[in-house]
């Protein structure tokens, strides 16, 4: 069952599985290669919580709490 990128905890992976975002951050999260069937985990979190740092294709990418929950994921594994 998917459930959104807020939901990651830090060391664990997960799969992309819908992007729901519109508009300029659809377009940026599309340019960093945040499409369905990508791999992703979650490498840290700042001090506050948000936002989480994320590995997504090789690259570390940091993606706030509200751009987070319209990323929709499925696993979650560490």
């Amino acid at each position: 069952m998917p459930y959104c990128l807020n939901d990651l905890k830090v060391g664990q992976k997960a799969t992309v599985k819908t992007l729901n975002a519109s508009g300029s951050m659809r377009r940026r999260l599309l340019d960093i290669g945040l499409i369905g069937e990508t791999d992703i985990e979650c490498i840290g979190k700042s001090p506050s919580g948000d936002p989480k740092a994320f590995l997504i294709r090789g690259a570390v990418i940091a993606i706030r709490s509200e751009d987070c929950k319209d990323i929709l994921i499925k696993g979650g594994e560490e």
